[in-house]
């Protein structure tokens, strides 16, 4: 598994349009765009730059292109999770979880459902 380059928070929008309709021309997915609608050819060109980046693949269809998402949200999700825990943690995942027990984000409670979860899967 490649390394893949990260995203803007445009790509992530675009690519999100994959994950949610699959496969797609550019005119579709400008069609699902927010007012006010980006330009065609600025859409084609992040469509381009995810294809670039790994994300995306396509089908050819005589002169058009049909893209699709190469990487699922699940696995863009562990990826991102796997980043931010390399490089805001030191890889330590006990270092995460006790930050979020410290900022009270996460209950004793939910920090012990979680371990029942772990033991149970074992």
């Amino acid at each position: 598994e490649k390394e893949r380059k990260k995203l803007t928070q445009k790509e992530e929008e675009i690519l999100s349009c994959f994950w949610a309709k699959g496969a797609m021309f550019v005119r579709e997915l400008l069609g699902l765009q927010d007012e006010p609608k980006p330009n065609y050819n600025t859409l084609s060109t992040i469509v381009r730059t995810l294809e670039e980046k790994g994300y995306i693949g396509y089908k050819q269809y005589g002169n058009t292109y049909q893209y699709y998402a190469l990487v699922s949200e699940d696995e863009y999700r562990k990826a991102s999770l796997n980043n931010v825990v390399d490089k805001y943690f030191g890889k330590s995942y006990a270092r995460v979880v006790s930050s979020l027990i410290e900022e009270e984000k996460l209950s004793i409670d939910e920090l012990q459902e979680l371990i029942q979860k772990i033991k149970n899967k074992s």
